[in-house]
């Protein structure tokens, strides 16, 4: 009688234990930080909305030493592209899994720390818009990971994912942070400096069953001319929707 008994205390505390880690797990939330002056930390880069007939686009993106004026040593993820369809979307991606805390088909609110650096000076005027003002940075997160695909329709590579139709609206996956125009006067030297921009994503996003998620970030532009962007830090927090 007496081993019955300590046999079903010890089952009750073990269920007891499960129950209390499933629970802290979904009430925890999971902060990341990326620091690009140690490689990639996983992001990837990638374009959308272009045709394949457009030329000189300068598309490039990858690790690269920070501009000497900014007198930080170190990298950041450089992307660049020149905007022949007025509406070029150069953009970061990181897939987060339950090795990185998330839960499966559990609901998030996610907020973004994003410091980065630019060249565009306020107040400029440019092709088709300034290159300050009309190139908008964007940050969200999807269920599904972000990809670009070739449309038949329209003939340009578009996302799987919305972020929204125009260069300053944003979507489900991604919203609309601000612009990238960096204080200087638009009559001195370009030149790069620092910005912190710190963001809610509008919608949540749901992780798969897997646990599976995406980042999302990156500038949507309305300035048909070359754009060029350091980020330098990305700090995340996925806070659980009781």
């Amino acid at each position: 009688m007496r081993k019955r008994v300590l046999i079903g205390m010890v089952v009750v505390i073990g269920v007891g234990l499960i129950i209390y880690a499933v629970l802290m797990a979904i009430s925890s939330s999971v902060r990341l930080e990326f620091d690009f002056r140690h490689d990639a930390q996983g992001w990837g880069a990638d374009f959308a909305e272009y045709a394949p007939e457009m030329e000189d686009m300068q598309l490039e993106a990858g690790i690269r030493p920070l501009p000497s004026e900014l007198k930080i040593e170190g990298t950041g993820y450089y992307l660049q592209g020149v905007n022949h369809s007025d509406d070029l979307f150069m953009f970061l991606k990181r897939r987060l899994g339950s090795d990185d805390g998330v839960v499966p088909g559990q609901e998030y609110r996610i907020k973004f720390t994003i410091v980065f650096a630019s060249n565009a000076p306020s107040g400029a005027v440019g092709i088709g818009g300034s290159p300050g003002e009309s190139v908008y940075l964007k940050a969200g997160a999807s269920t599904v990971e972000p990809e670009v695909y070739l449309d038949p329709d329209t003939g340009y590579y578009i996302m799987n994912i919305d972020k929204g139709s125009g260069n300053g609206e944003g979507g489900k996956a991604a919203s609309v942070i601000g612009h990238i125009a960096n204080g200087l006067s638009a009559e001195e030297n370009p030149r790069y400096v620092s910005l912190k921009r710190q963001h809610e994503h509008e919608y949540t996003v749901t992780a798969s069953p897997d646990g599976e998620l995406w980042l999302l970030i990156g500038t949507d532009s309305g300035f048909e001319g070359l754009t060029g962007i350091y980020y330098q830090r990305i700090a995340v927090t996925l806070t659980p929707v009781k």
